[in-house]
């Protein structure tokens, strides 16, 4: 699907949408608890319901009715047999389950669409094998057998936060005593600490081992044979990865742009975006309706992106309107995700006259001098949710009329965006 997105000025306070992050994590606890549990969202998205759909070939019953989930979780002692797990195009459904899928026992074929099947998993992989696993296939689609088994769990920090998560989520229901020894320091921390709330909420019990001098998570022990506790009822918190859009669009643009149903106090990474887009010039305001940036004089600035890498797209967006240099470092892992977002923001925003170097971890964007395109530039979304939401937002700050091909991505994590685009006066028209 190709969309035509005008130069129109955005204006006004977008309705946030549950978190994704949080939403996966809170389905999967309430799958494996001990009792009814009833989930609060506001939407869902592409990426949930392959979380969902998973969870409930494993033998969850799911039923959805309005803004709440009901969960009825897998009977630990009937688990269904070699399911069919179809994650999709979800890296995190992929990741967070098959090391649950394998605590189970009861074995699981394993597909997915998309780039999934390109993304790696060769270490969570060789975890389970050796320890009662046995995997057929280092990437999608694979076939696992065996029961996940406790033990000493050792792998990098900087590989993929992803790949904890689904070791916390699996280990306490093993039978033995596990530890997670990290071997490198923590990237994405805050997706792991939102993990770790989401045990707390069930009633999980982990001991976190620091480095006291450098205050980083070395790993954690883990006591087996626990149970899942359900809280009976939760609700998720407002997405800060997909309100930043918006808040970029307002310390960006020319109107004042915000979003409601945000927890300043959340664990999410990405809630960032404040302090990010105020040190580039942006200022906010924070009321009982959400929180709005407006823009004064922007300026570049140096970040490292490896806690906040999915903020990269909308802030090179951002950058290509800030005087000055602006240069991304430490995101490597970004070539690895629903595309490399490296490599397609090059693209994206040279096709719109702005000059921006490549470099293997990062980007370098050189703002306010972006040279002038008579008529529509047209770019491709590289099947990328974030890449379209970037390019979206980026035809009203640089006033730009850009046209995408591929738009439907949006619908990965969510697509109500560009109902949302219109609302707030945005042009935005399928072709």
């Amino acid at each position: 699907m190709k969309i035509k997105i005008g130069t129109a000025t955005l204006n006004g306070m977008a309705e946030g949408i549950s978190s994704k992050s949080d939403a996966h994590r809170l389905l999967i606890a309430a799958s494996l608890a001990d009792g009814e549990t009833k989930l609060h969202l506001r939407g869902t998205s592409a990426d949930i319901l392959a979380t969902q759909n998973c969870l409930m070939a494993l033998g969850a019953q799911i039923s959805y009715k309005e803004d709440t989930m009901t969960i009825l979780p897998v009977d630990k002692k009937k688990v269904k047999t070699i399911p069919l797990l179809d994650c999709k195009e979800s890296g995190s459904t992929l990741r967070f389950l098959l090391p649950v899928a394998a605590v189970l026992g009861g074995g699981a074929q394993v597909v997915g669409s998309g780039r999934l099947p390109e993304r790696p998993i060769d270490t969570l992989v060789e975890l389970l094998k050796s320890h009662g696993c046995k995997v057929e296939g280092e990437k999608l689609p694979l076939s696992m057998a065996g029961k996940l088994t406790g033990g000493s769990f050792s792998l990098p920090g900087n590989i993929s936060s992803q790949y904890i998560t689904g070791l916390l989520f699996a280990l306490p229901l093993a039978e033995e005593d596990s530890e997670i020894i990290l071997t490198t320091p923590l990237e994405s921390k805050s997706y792991v600490e939102m993990t770790m709330r989401t045990l707390e909420k069930f009633g999980i019990t982990l001991e976190v081992l620091m480095d006291e001098g450098k205050k980083e998570i070395m790993g954690w022990n883990i006591p087996g044979r626990q149970s899942y506790h359900t809280p009976g009822e939760v609700t998720v918190e407002g997405d800060w990865s997909n309100a930043a859009f918006w808040l970029a669009a307002g310390a960006a643009g020319d109107g004042i742009v915000g979003c409601s149903g945000l927890e300043v106090a959340s664990s999410q990474g990405d809630r960032h975006i404040l302090q990010i887009l105020e040190n580039m010039g942006g200022y906010y305001g924070v009321n009982p309706d959400g929180i709005a940036f407006w823009r004064t004089t922007l300026q570049g600035v140096t970040l490292d992106v490896s806690q906040v890498p999915d903020l990269l797209p909308i802030l090179a967006v951002v950058a290509a309107k800030a005087p000055g240099k602006t240069t991304f470092f430490n995101g490597k892992r970004l070539r690895l995700k629903e595309c490399d977002r490296l490599s397609a923001m090059t693209d994206c925003l040279r096709r719109l006259g702005v000059q921006v170097e490549e470099r293997e971890d990062g980007l370098v964007v050189h703002g306010g001098t972006r040279q002038e395109i008579n008529g529509p530039v047209e770019v491709s979304s590289y099947g990328d949710h974030r890449i379209v939401m970037a390019m979206s937002i980026a035809a009203a700050v640089l006033h730009q009329e850009i046209i995408i091909d591929g738009a439907e991505a949006v619908e990965k994590s969510y697509p109500t965006f560009f109902d949302m685009f219109r609302q707030l006066g945005g042009e935005a028209n399928v072709l």
